[in-house]
């Protein structure tokens, strides 16, 4: 995915408001959760200047995920019930995310057992620019029909 993960969020947010869940911070919750694990952008851009794959960084590592979840969701259970909600948004729009970078892109879904990459299409380079092969791929329009829905929902509020 390049441009579908706010998106993607926010189509998860409103159909868990749709089903019921009335908590207001479930859609930016999930929102948030949809987009952090891009966030690595800004140190692979700014500060690491490209290295290696920003998908070797640990917000795009489910097992990191994974380990944050089971140390804030009890604790948060227990102590404040009422942001249980949001914080299942979050981590569930988290690994969404990452489902969805598997697509099409590489994640590191047995570390640390492995450090080989998963993915489900393996998009080939035709074009010398990489955008064009990923824009002019047929993943892309998972993208568009992520982006229609997410556009539909907002307007249908």
């Amino acid at each position: 995915m390049i441009t579908a993960h706010i998106p993607s969020g926010y189509v998860f947010g409103r159909l868990l408001q749709n089903s019921g869940a009335r908590w207001p911070l479930i859609l930016p919750a999930a929102v948030v959760g949809g987009i952090l694990p891009d966030f690595d952008m800004i140190w692979f851009y700014l500060i690491d200047d490209r290295a290696f794959h920003h998908h070797r960084y640990w917000v795009h590592i489910p097992a990191f995920w994974a380990l944050v979840a089971i140390a804030v969701l009890p604790p948060l259970a227990l102590t404040a019930k009422r942001f249980l909600p949001a914080a299942l948004a979050f981590f569930a729009a988290l690994f969404l995310h990452l489902c969805l970078d598997t697509l099409a892109g590489d994640i590191l879904w047995h570390w640390p057992w492995s450090n080989d990459f998963t993915h489900f299409v393996t998009i080939p380079a035709v074009y010398d620019w990489w955008v064009l092969n990923f824009v002019l791929h047929w993943v892309f329009g998972l993208e568009i029909l992520i982006w229609v829905a997410a556009v539909w929902l907002w307007i249908k509020r």
